[in-house]
């Protein structure tokens, strides 16, 4: 059983940097992947990033490459979500995620979930 329990989000100001971090119970295999997604008021699910476990290869969505960085460390089975420069279109529930599959942008591609972490930004 792979539980995942996000947590760091708080209320910050546009131009503010904040760190999520994913911990998960259980293993994370080699040859999983990990990703952390977005939902916001009145939108659909939203991809973010996402990380290959074993060798850390990163995707992102374009709307945040340059300002987010995703990693992970395979000694504390945790995985990072390191956000600069928030701006208020960020404002979500992010969620982490974990794939026994390829890092992809797809939700239903991944079959654990963690409960979300709130950032709300101000403008």
């Amino acid at each position: 059983q792979v539980q995942l329990e996000e947590s760091g989000g708080r209320l910050v100001q546009a131009g503010d940097s904040l760190r999520l971090t994913c911990v998960v119970s259980g293993r994370a295999y080699s040859t999983w992947a990990m990703g952390w997604f977005r939902l916001a008021p009145g939108r659909e699910r939203e991809f973010v990033a996402a990380i290959r476990w074993g060798d850390g290869w990163p995707r992102y969505v374009d709307s945040v490459k340059g300002r987010f960085t995703i990693s992970r460390d395979n000694t504390k089975n945790t995985m990072y979500l390191q956000m600069n420069n928030l701006k208020p279109e960020d404002t979500a529930a992010y969620y982490c995620a974990a794939s026994e599959g390829a890092a992809t942008s797809y939700p239903h591609n991944y079959a654990y979930w963690g409960q979300g972490t709130q950032v709300p930004v101000s403008s």
